[in-house]
């Protein structure tokens, strides 16, 4: 019998922060909406340790994409090994998203980003896999050494880098 899955939804595992993250993140985003906000009881509390009455998680929405933000406590950490990719036709959009995501956090290499909260993102303009995977591999290649020295990506630059 096949299995279908009717969706696919990110769990995001905070320590106590998940309110405040799914908040943050509805914030930069124009088509997101915030949903339910479940709470621990009084069962289980032997397990996980946390309060009655304290966040549980959250679940939020970032432009259709489900995600659930869930206070798990402080046992795993986000790593660079999972990133959420934002694709973006402007430089301004690839600004935009830079400044906000990368507010508190840590500015990476070739538009990547640790938020705040130690999420990874990558901010990457429309224009760079067509650049990238140009059939000019000479095109290509200018294009891709551009990137390697940026931090966050300049279309511009790397249309002319291409050129």
């Amino acid at each position: 019998m096949p299995i279908a899955a009717k969706s696919i939804m990110p769990c995001l595992w905070f320590d106590t922060e998940a309110e405040v993250a799914a908040k943050h993140y509805v914030s930069i985003f124009p088509n997101a909406k915030l949903g339910k906000i479940s709470r621990y009881g009084k069962e289980g509390r032997d397990i996980h340790g946390k309060e009655a009455g304290s966040v549980m998680s959250v679940g939020f929405e970032l432009d259709g994409l489900r995600f659930l933000a869930l206070n798990g406590g402080p046992l795993f950490k986000f790593t660079e090994a999972v990133s959420f990719q934002i694709l973006c036709d402007t430089q301004e959009d690839v600004d935009y998203f830079w400044s906000k995501l990368a507010e508190g956090g840590s500015e990476g290499r070739c538009g990547w980003l640790k938020d705040k909260f130690g999420l990874s993102w990558q901010v990457v303009p429309t224009a760079l896999p067509q650049l990238l995977q140009s059939s000019n591999a000479e095109k290509a290649q200018r294009a891709m050494r551009a990137m390697l020295q940026m931090r966050k990506l300049d279309i511009a630059a790397l249309q002319q880098a291409a050129a």
